[in-house]
């Protein structure tokens, strides 16, 4: 999420009219409003404003102003049930339009149609938001069982396998804090509930160079999801697919041809991001 808020950035820096050479150049309600978003984006939903300015160093008044400006613009979202805020459908447009000048988007696109049409099960592309994912893009096969999830759907990232694949790229320091005040929600009797088998399970997620789904998330649904790295090595997105979870079932020929399938395409998007660490893994 960082180098989209990053995007973003650069454009309401263009929009008011000013350069980004350096600290002269930078206008402080831009810099204050980014610092709410990434602050928001880590998971901290800004219950106690008290808090929330402190953490950002911004005054509290001025960060009332801020949330109340970010909510009006659909930036932000605010959590009537549990309080608080979290990033809004405004920022995933503006993420898309980060993503899609990036390439990641229409590169993915034309891969997950032959991921559909190589697998006949549904595809798609998302990033992580903090302890979510956002859908990007989503193809789908001529079936009554194709998947109903749409773009700019919002799941939660440890119990999806897009997720996981992307939050086995954190160190284990770096899950502490994103979940050290956050409950992990149970959707199936295979989902992962405390963070100590969270961690094991992205640890196997992280050597298989995939994560994988039989009813995790979802019963009779099964899923895989292999992540998309850039030029500079991160991984800024996953792709995966979904069917019924018999498909799923492990030491099948099936199940084979979709992790080696899965893998390829996510490899293809990588290396027409400029990633090239492939080649070096080899060495």
């Amino acid at each position: 999420m960082q180098f989209i808020i990053e995007q973003i950035g650069q454009m309401m820096n263009a929009e008011s009219g000013t350069k980004t050479k350096g600290p002269e150049y930078s206008v402080q309600p831009v810099v204050r409003a980014l610092a709410v978003l990434r602050y928001i984006a880590a998971g901290n939903r800004c219950r106690k404003i008290s808090q929330a300015a402190k953490a950002t160093g911004i005054n509290r008044t001025t960060l009332i102003r801020i949330l109340a400006t970010l909510e009006a613009e659909r930036i932000i979202e605010a959590l009537p049930d549990e309080g608080g805020y979290r990033l809004g459908t405004g920022l995933i447009s503006l993420a898309a339009e980060a993503l899609n000048d990036r390439g990641i988007v229409p590169t993915a696109r034309p891969v997950l149609c032959q991921l559909v049409d190589r697998l006949k099960l549904s595809a798609h592309l998302g990033v992580r938001e903090g302890h979510e994912i956002v859908y990007l893009a989503r193809e789908t096969p001529v079936s009554h069982l194709a998947s109903t999830v749409r773009e700019g759907t919002r799941l939660p990232a440890h119990a999806t396998t897009i997720g996981r694949v992307l939050l086995a790229e954190l160190s284990r320091q770096e899950l502490q804090d994103l979940y050290a005040a956050h409950p992990l929600e149970a959707f199936t009797a295979k989902t992962r509930t405390s963070l100590e088998t969270l961690m094991e399970q992205l640890a196997n997620d992280r050597s298989r160079g995939v994560s994988w789904s039989v009813a995790n998330f979802e019963p009779e649904i099964g899923s895989a999801a292999a992540p998309v790295y850039d030029h500079r090595g991160m991984a800024v997105a996953a792709i995966n697919v979904t069917g019924h979870a018999g498909i799923f079932t492990e030491g099948t020929e099936q199940a084979a041809l979709i992790e080696t399938t899965l893998k390829a395409a996510a490899q293809e998007i990588s290396e027409a991001l400029g990633y090239r660490g492939w080649a070096a893994d080899q060495i």
